[in-house]
């Protein structure tokens, strides 16, 4: 994800798209949270330490079949049905799900009807008999997948000017559909949309099939890598899709509004080079396709979904962002592909690794092909590094959001202030150290979830050299460490507030 500013930017933007313990965290929390059946149902979660009652213990999904009929106007619950494929990992007699913002009709489990309540933002599901560990179950949900208001911004279903999309971060796809709704539990995903005639509907992956009925169309779309929940788009509008190649003959599809398609050609037409040259830093690109959504909306952010990422269209039409930087924003959401979605973080806290590597390639893009030096960014980076962490924390272990703010974890400390800490690394380690680490790093764990410490590892066994200390100040310290290379450079004090 990454913030769209409200006012351009002369210069590239400052954004306002764990330690080893957390593993036995998460371990004790499962423990704990599988509780006896006699107790009332209540909210569970993996014990996330950003958001502790998403995701749910005692079961690993392996597939989701999502179907949503869009009534034809973005004002009205969409109908919807929910199958859910998974693995118990302890012995159930309740499922926990993450789901909120829509009215429940029935639930199945292995096709018998189940009972249902909700506790918190979780559906309880109660299945007739008790599903022992390591068994399969199918959970099938149906129920309405409710668009958010206006004036809310904390994701699931947004409105657009000719339909809906989604934006799903941070674990807000539950708002759209039940789910364990924690990137640390990746599956695979068929998306079904039907829509009225005039409308199209695209999703994550390629399509396969289209199949019309009267006066509606249904468009079905699968994955073919495993996805992350906070991921999931689905597109609905008046809308054209736009057809080209990128290299090695990758499909690539962009969604537009129908009526803008000429206008916003110019900056399509960009993205196999963009491609290119993310793969000349990292490898290959890791998915089946790519592509840009530019939606007619404002959601005040751009947003990295996985194989079709979210655009605000004025970002492209408004003329007062110069060009290199809204090239720079689209390989920001390009490399997001490899770090964030590839590679998904384990906990929340490891969100630095998605965005400090997205704002890194986009600085490293705008040095490139724009002239604008990485070393000017981090110098003023480090300069207001200190300021990010005491609003923020560091990098590696962001305060908890803001309440009722899910997205306020989206803190500049873990943008500019993790590829400052990136940054430090390559100034100690060295530049091809620190090139082989990124190509390891996203080729050792494709498709899967690592953490930080599986990142701190890597780099030790990259580079040959014990990082503890090195890592500890710049991704924990409350203060910046001295930047190696540059002892020169200073970090400005955070305000004091005022006395009472």
């Amino acid at each position: 994800m990454l913030l769209t500013p409200r006012t351009p930017a002369p210069r590239a933007r400052f954004t306002p798209s764990r330690r080893r313990k957390a593993g036995a965290l998460l371990a004790s929390a499962v423990s704990v949270c599988l509780l006896a059946a006699s107790a009332p149902a209540a909210p569970l979660g993996v014990g996330d330490r950003l958001f502790p009652h998403l995701g749910n213990p005692g079961y690993d999904v392996a597939a989701y079949d999502l179907s949503f009929t869009y009534p034809g106007t973005n004002s009205k619950p969409l109908q919807a049905v929910t199958t859910i494929d998974a693995w118990t990992t302890a012995s159930l007699d309740r499922v926990n799900l993450d789901f909120a913002h829509g009215k429940v009709d029935s639930v199945e489990v292995d096709g018998e009807p189940a009972t249902f309540t909700s506790a918190g933002e979780d559906l309880v599901v109660t299945p007739e008999d008790p599903l022992p560990e390591g068994s399969w179950m199918r959970v099938t949900v149906r129920h309405t997948s409710d668009p958010v208001s206006d004036e809310d911004r904390e994701g699931g279903w947004v409105r657009t000017a000719d339909g809906l999309a989604m934006a799903n971060q941070a674990d807000v796809a539950h708002l759209v559909f039940p789910c364990n709704d924690h990137p640390s539990d990746k599956a695979m995903f068929t998306i079904r949309v039907t829509a009225p005639k005039g409308y199209t509907a695209v999703a994550n992956g390629l399509p396969t099939g289209v199949d019309r009925a009267g006066r509606a169309t249904t468009w079905t779309y699968r994955t073919q890598h495993p996805m992350a929940t906070e991921l999931a788009q689905v597109s609905i509008g008046r809308s054209t899709v736009l057809r080209r190649s990128g290299p090695h003959g990758l499909p690539v599809r962009d969604v537009v509004p129908t009526k803008d398609r000429e206008r916003l050609e110019p900056w399509l037409k960009k993205t196999p080079d963009q491609i290119a040259w993310m793969e000349g830093k990292v490898g290959p690109y890791p998915f089946e396709t790519y592509g840009l959504l530019m939606a007619d909306a404002d959601t005040g952010f751009e947003l990295e979904t996985q194989t079709l990422s979210l655009f605000e269209k004025n970002l492209f039409t408004e003329p007062g962002y110069p060009e290199w930087h809204v090239d720079s924003i689209m390989v920001h959401e390009l490399a997001h592909q490899w770090f964030g979605n590839s590679v998904s973080p384990r906990t929340w806290s490891d969100l630095w690794l998605n965005e400090g590597h997205a704002t890194w390639y986009e600085a490293l893009y705008a040095e490139e092909k724009a002239e604008r030096p990485m070393e000017a960014r981090m110098k003023a980076a480090y300069g207001a590094s200190d300021r990010w962490r005491a609003a923020g924390g560091p990098p590696a272990a962001p305060k908890v959001p803001d309440p009722g703010q899910k997205i306020s974890i989206f803190r500049p400390n873990v943008y500019d202030g993790a590829a400052l800490a990136l940054y430090a690394l390559r100034q100690e380690i060295g530049r091809p150290a620190f090139e082989r680490l990124e190509r390891a790093w996203v080729t050792r764990h494709r498709d899967g979830v690592a953490s930080t410490a599986d990142f701190v590892g890597l780099a030790e066994e990259i580079s040959g050299r014990e990082l503890g200390g090195f890592f500890e100040g710049w991704l924990y310290g409350e203060k910046t460490p001295p930047m190696p290379g540059h002892p020169d450079w200073k970090s400005a004090a955070p305000q004091q507030a005022p006395a009472k």
